[in-house]
């Protein structure tokens, strides 16, 4: 198995919608929370905060960041509107604003309208408001201008989706899956143009789908250097997809009897994915991937209650660190597929771990920053408190790292500015 940070320092070089100074995307280059990057303290208080804001409303959607603009996106509940916000990564100083009216229904009292991370490439910032009763692709460019707004119809949603797109090149992807229903409504992949959400590609998914899936898909370099979409999902457990054509490669089907929330992962030509339900994880599985001319590989299939089903794990150094929804962070052996060790920390994960290096930084739901060594054994470093409830995922650019709680944003740097 090629060594994980070769891997990624592969993918990143080759991916042209990635930047190395950027994070573009829900955890940033391909999905995977690991940057190269020195100089982010381990320990802060809120004097040593480079700056922090309060934003217009509430949200659990990451920020994305591009040169000196940050993007992220909030939401009022009550009155069923939601913003795309563009701040200066430097300063906090909110440059623009547009909201939009969005249908009102029944969602989970965990969720919000501002749940989805947005995408951002050198262009535009690509929004997705999703509801039951729409799917609205917004491009904007930096400067707040709408350049196009696309519908793809409703799904069927009991907790309500969260869906956050990845960039491709010229396209753009994401899932819109519905539960298993007698609407009619089914289940799709997608890929639209950019410059228009002209549909490029679309897959459609088993219909008998019960539950949604809401990850988002990342980038896999196979090795004949050909480069494959990684989507996992309930009923078709792990699949390989060619971006250009949207033509399936290989497909591990893999039993899962809940949703694919947490995100599919690469340790090299490793694929890990996990499902749950209710508030707990249900299998954690490690596959081979596949080629378009070899079938895909089920190395270790787990059922085991420390299988994430929120949270997206983190590989580092050939070793995969899960944080439980309930609070227990794992380190497992990818090889043997065996636990290393487990914890139990006293608060909910809702959001993922990012990794500079070997530390790893995840907030737990009441809103602290967990500090971490990988290793061999668990070994936390810091808790830095942020004041307030979070389910956000961090981002980090320019070295300068980004907190999002439900109605504020914290920017922490190398020194204080």
């Amino acid at each position: 198995m090629r060594n994980d940070w070769a891997s990624f320092i592969l993918t990143i070089a080759i991916l042209s919608s990635t930047h190395a100074q950027e994070w573009t995307r829900f955890r940033g280059p391909n999905g995977q929370g690991l940057i190269d990057v020195e100089g982010i303290p381990i320990q802060w208080t809120e004097m040593d905060y480079a700056w922090k804001t309060t934003l217009p409303n509430a949200g659990h959607s990451s920020p994305v960041i591009w040169g000196d603009k940050v993007f992220i996106t909030c939401s009022d509940k009550s009155k069923a509107t939601a913003s795309i916000l563009a701040l200066n990564a430097n300063t906090e100083q909110i440059l623009w604003q547009k909201e939009y009216q969005l249908i009102k229904y029944p969602m989970s009292a965990f969720n919000t309208y501002a749940a989805s991370t947005p995408a951002v490439d050198a262009d535009a910032v690509y929004v997705l408001w999703t509801t039951t009763a729409q799917f609205t692709l917004i491009k904007l460019d930096h400067d707040g201008n709408e350049l196009w707004n696309k519908e793809y119809g409703p799904i069927n949603s009991k907790h309500g989706p969260c869906i956050s797109p990845m960039l491709y090149r010229d396209i753009i992807i994401f899932t819109q899956e519905s539960r298993d229903n007698t609407k009619g409504l089914g289940s799709r992949w997608l890929a639209v143009n950019k410059k228009g959400g002209v549909i490029r590609w679309q897959i459609k998914r088993d219909p008998t789908n019960v539950k949604n899936d809401y990850m988002t898909p990342c980038i896999y370099i196979d090795p004949t250097g050909k480069e494959q979409l990684i989507f996992s999902s309930q009923c078709n457990g792990v699949t390989g997809v060619d971006p250009i054509s949207g033509n399936i490669l290989w497909e591990v089907p893999l039993s899962f009897t809940g949703r694919t929330i947490s995100s599919p992962i690469l340790a090299g030509d490793i694929v890990i994915a996990s499902d749950g339900a209710g508030s707990s994880g249900k299998v954690l599985a490690i596959v081979k991937a596949g080629t378009a001319d070899q079938a895909g590989e089920i190395l270790h299939r787990i059922e085991t209650k420390l299988a994430p089903f929120i949270p997206t794990p983190i590989v580092i150094n050939n070793r995969l660190y899960t944080f439980h929804d309930a609070g227990t962070i794992a380190c497992w052996d990818i090889q043997s597929g065996k636990t290393v060790w487990q914890e139990k920390t006293k608060n909910r994960f809702y959001g993922s771990p990012i990794a500079m290096g070997d530390r790893i930084y995840c907030i737990n739901a009441k809103g602290d920053v967990l500090v971490l060594q990988a290793g061999e054994k668990f070994k936390l470093l810091a808790t830095n408190p942020l004041g307030e409830k979070s389910q956000a995922t961090p981002a980090v650019a320019n070295s300068k790292l980004y907190l999002r709680t439900l109605t504020s944003l914290v920017c922490v740097s190398k020194t204080k500015e």
